[in-house]
C-alpha cells in the first residue's frame, strides 16, 4: 500500500481512503496510516488536528462530491417521480456498492457531532448537495404528486433505507447467499413509492 509520486497529502488521503475499504473505519489509526504512506507520523499531524479531523475532510472532500455525481447520473428534476426514485436508487446502489469507502464515511457522517461543525466553518448550507432532488421533491409536492412533508422528511424516506440495503449487502458478502439484489431493491423501492403518493384529490 505504499504510495510513491504522490504528494503528501494526496498520498495521506489516498492511503486513508483504501486503508478504510480493506480494514474499515475502526482500524484506521494515525500511526498506521503514517506507516502505509511512508511518511512521518509528525506530517499528518500538521495536516490533521486528529483522526476525526481527517475523516470529516476526507467525507466532505473526497465522498461528498464524487457521490453527488454519481447519484445524479442522468438525473433531472422534471422526471416522472417514480423514474427519478428509481433512477436515484440504482445510482446509489452501483456507486456505494463499489466504492465501499465513501459508504463508511457517509455512515461516519451521519453519526458525528463534527460534521455539522465543518459544514458551518466551510458555509455548507442545506441545499448545497443534492440540490436537484429537493427541487424533483418540491416539484412533484407542487404537483401533488407525492404528498406534502418536509424536504428532510423525504430525503430520509429516500435515502435512509438504501444506506441500510447497502449496509446488508456488504453484510452478505462474505455469507452463502445475498439477499439485497436489484430484484429486491425494486420491491422495496415499490412499497416506499406507494406510501407517498399522493391520493387522487389530496
Amino acid at each position: 500500500m505504499r504510495v510513491r509520486n504522490l504528494d503528501k497529502e494526496a498520498a495521506i488521503k489516498s492511503v486513508a481512503l483504501q486503508m478504510i475499504a480493506d480494514e474499515g473505519l475502526e482500524n484506521l489509526s494515525m500511526q498506521r496510516l503514517a506507516k502505509a504512506a511512508n511518511i512521518s507520523p509528525r506530517t499528518i499531524y500538521l495536516k490533521y488536528e486528529h483522526k476525526e479531523d481527517l475523516l470529516i475532510k476526507l467525507f466532505i472532500e473526497e465522498v461528498m462530491g464524487a457521490y453527488e455525481t454519481h447519484a445524479l447520473t442522468n438525473f433531472h428534476p422534471d422526471m416522472p417521480f417514480e423514474e427519478g426514485a428509481r433512477l436515484l436508487w440504482s445510482n446509489i446502489f452501483q456507486y456505494l456498492t463499489t466504492h465501499r469507502h465513501a459508504f463508511v464515511l457517509l455512515q461516519y457522517g451521519k453519526s458525528s457531532p463534527l460534521l455539522n461543525k465543518a459544514f458551518k466553518e466551510r458555509n455548507i448550507q442545506e441545499g448545497d448537495y443534492f440540490a436537484p432532488v429537493h427541487q424533483f421533491l418540491e416539484q412533484h409536492m407542487r404537483k401533488r404528486t407525492i404528498k406534502k412533508m418536509p424536504i428532510a422528511i423525504y430525503r430520509t424516506l429516500l435515502f435512509a433505507p438504501l444506506l441500510e440495503f447497502v449496509g446488508e449487502y456488504f453484510d452478505h458478502l462474505d455469507r452463502p447467499k445475498q439477499i439485497i439484489t436489484r430484484k429486491v431493491l425494486g420491491q422495496c423501492l415499490d412499497m416506499l413509492i406507494a406510501g407517498v403518493l399522493a391520493a387522487p384529490g389530496q
